[in-house]
C-alpha cells in the first residue's frame, strides 16, 4: 500500500497569492479613502445646515442672533437669561464636526451669522477635504 501524500504549497505559489492580496489592497485602499473623505465632508454640510436652522429658531423666538460671546452654547441653554428663550434648539450637546473639532459661529458688522467647520485640518483656508464648510457657501 502505498503512503497518501499530502499536497503543500510551493514557496512561489504563496509569494504569488502575497502579490496578488498586495495589489488588491493599494487598488483599494485608495478608493476606501476618497468615499470616507467625500462622507465626510457631507456630515459636516449636514451638520452646519442643522445649526444654522437652529440659530435661525433661536432668532425668530429672541428677535437676534446669540452674541459672539454665548456662541452656539445659546442653542443648547440658555446663557444670556432671556425670557423668550424656548430651547433648546438642538436635542443634547453641541456636535463636533467629522474631524472632532469645534464648529466656529462669528456674526459680522452687518449682523449677519456664520457657522463653520474647519475641515480635516482645523485651520482656516485649504483645499479639498480640508476646505473650510460655511453656511454661506
Amino acid at each position: 500500500m502505498k503512503k497518501a501524500q499530502k499536497k503543500r504549497f510551493t514557496l512561489i505559489e504563496v509569494v504569488i497569492v502575497i502579490v496578488i492580496l498586495v495589489t488588491l489592497a493599494s487598488i483599494a485602499t485608495p478608493m476606501y479613502m476618497n468615499y470616507v473623505s467625500k462622507a465626510n465632508i457631507g456630515a459636516a454640510k449636514s451638520q452646519v445646515q442643522l445649526l444654522a436652522d437652529a440659530v435661525q429658531g433661536y432668532r425668530t423666538d429672541n428677535n437676534s442672533y446669540p452674541s459672539e460671546d454665548s456662541g452656539l452654547d445659546a442653542l443648547v441653554e440658555n446663557v444670556e437669561d432671556l425670557e423668550s428663550w424656548n430651547g433648546p434648539y438642538i436635542e443634547g450637546s453641541l456636535p463636533k464636526d467629522p474631524w472632532g473639532n469645534d464648529y466656529l459661529y462669528r456674526l459680522d458688522e452687518d449682523g449677519r451669522f456664520e457657522i463653520i467647520c474647519l475641515g480635516a485640518d482645523g485651520e482656516e483656508g485649504g483645499e479639498g477635504e480640508s476646505a473650510d464648510i460655511s453656511n454661506r457657501d
